[in-house]
């Protein structure tokens, strides 16, 4: 069951059978047959299949939470039995861009030290371009960024998927319906993240398709802590990850709002110089890959 749930999950998070059977090295005959066989099993449809592409149903997105909950508790088990007697070095060093380092990896580290209580972190933060010039200028061996893939001299492996969304104060009425279109996303007040920012990059990448080339910024800010905290005592919006808005959403602070159309989604990377090799680096993308609920 364990191998038809990483199948499903990972289809799910490429979207595509044939990125999936890439990526666990399976054939996309065999994958095609395990999502069917789960999906006869649970007497449901998961993916809607079209012409060039699928995408996930009601049924499957739900089935995706769950799968990630059991293979936590799977990743859990074989730390607990299987790897305890692995061991790793007195310090690990690397780099991550500001949003991992806020949201995403004090959770995955705090459990590896769970396990490995020996073991110290020095983890650098800062924006993606900066982690990059970091790993190049050979100061930090690897890392893990937002939002590209793009530069020869740097070799990336998908870590996980990320969604952009555009937030304000919840109380801010402005939009009752709680959707607008590109036009007046124009218009609204903007908050944004500086220069170099991955997130600010991935957004401008996707507004480019609709030649928006400039938002109506009145304030940069060089933090997603700062842009929130800003956007709770204010009526501007800015587009933040849905990663680091949770807690605000869950407890009415910000709210969602839609842009028609408008969807901007991003990976984060495990990032090294083109050619570098590690075992260390290779465990500890392993083990994030293994203990982070995507």
């Amino acid at each position: 069951m364990k191998t038809k749930l990483l199948i499903f999950k990972t289809v799910a998070n490429y979207l595509s059978f044939t990125k999936a059977a890439e990526q666990l090295f399976i054939s996309q005959p065999a994958i095609s047959k395990s999502v069917r066989n789960l999906e006869e099993t649970y007497k449901t449809t998961f993916f809607i299949r079209k012409r060039n592409s699928i995408e996930l149903t009601n049924e499957g997105k739900a089935f995706l939470i769950y799968t990630n909950k059991i293979l936590e508790i799977y990743a859990e088990m074989e730390n607990q039995f299987l790897h305890k007697n692995e061991t790793y070095p007195d310090l690990i060093k690397f780099g991550v861009s500001t949003t991992l380092a806020n949201y995403i990896m004090p959770k995955i580290i705090s459990k590896f030290r769970v396990q490995y209580p020996k073991t110290k972190f020095e983890i650098t933060a800062r924006n993606s371009d900066d982690v990059e010039e970091l790993i190049l200028n050979q100061k930090l061996n690897f890392g893990i960024i937002e939002g590209k893939n793009t530069n020869r001299k740097l070799q990336f492996s998908k870590f996980m998927k990320d969604e952009i969304v555009l937030v304000t104060n919840a109380k801010n009425n402005t939009y009752k319906k709680g959707i607008i279109t590109i036009e007046t996303l124009q218009e609204v007040p903007f908050i944004m993240r500086e220069m170099g920012s991955g997130t600010r990059e991935i957004v401008f990448e996707h507004l480019d398709k609709y030649q928006v080339k400039r938002l109506n910024t009145v304030v940069t800010l060089n933090s997603t802590e700062a842009i929130k905290n800003y956007l709770l005592n204010s009526d501007n919006f800015a587009f933040i990850s849905i990663h680091a808005i949770s807690d605000d959403l869950m407890n009415n602070k910000l709210k969602i709002i839609d842009v028609k159309d408008l969807t901007i989604e991003r990976w984060f990377y495990f990032v090294s110089r083109t050619g570098y090799q590690s075992n260390l680096m290779n465990y500890f993308e392993n083990y994030t890959l293994n203990n982070h609920n995507f």
